[in-house]
């Protein structure tokens, strides 16, 4: 669905557009955990500037294969208060786990929020929230590789491949 080559490239891409916006601001990076990680392990050795690395653990999924209620396993552990913040993930969705993100890192008191995620679905709805850095686009199908999963396996894959959908 999307070859490794395709995924590398996305990712300098994002790479020099948060630089350009970011590289003056010494921003807080928050990886999303656990998909964001793979994404968040090939950008950060391209930004090139000072930052702060911390994470989240928010979840809709699980192991399951469809969102159900958002549940937080950890907020930020260093301050937000009055800095701008870089939120990375593997992929927005539907965009509620982001949305609620944004929400609280600005009620912890953050200056700018800027979200990052290697791809976005196409779901033919709107969102909740926006990525300022996409990387690439999907198709609205269950998608893993890349840090994304299938019941917790395959988030080590370079590529990103869509399950087979059913014929009914």
């Amino acid at each position: 669905m999307c070859p490794a080559a395709t995924v590398t490239e996305a990712i300098a891409r994002i790479a020099r557009e948060i630089t350009v916006r970011l590289a003056e601001s010494f921003p807080l990076v928050l990886c999303v955990m656990r998909g964001g990680v793979i994404f968040t392990g090939q950008l950060l050795p391209q930004l090139r500037f000072p930052l702060e690395l911390d994470y989240v653990e928010v979840t809709r999924y699980g192991v399951e294969t469809r969102g159900g209620e958002l549940s937080w396993r950890m907020a930020p552990s260093r301050a937000v208060t009055g800095r701008a913040v870089l939120v990375l993930d593997d992929v927005l969705d539907e965009g509620h786990t982001l949305a609620a993100i944004r929400e609280k890192l600005v009620a912890l008191g953050a200056n700018r929020v800027f979200i990052a995620v290697l791809s976005e679905k196409d779901t033919g709805r709107s969102k909740p929230v926006k990525a300022d850095f996409t990387g690439v686009k999907l198709p609205n199908r269950y998608v893993f590789g890349c840090g994304m999963d299938v019941k917790g396996a395959w988030r080590n894959l370079p590529e990103i491949y869509a399950l087979k959908e059913d014929k009914e």
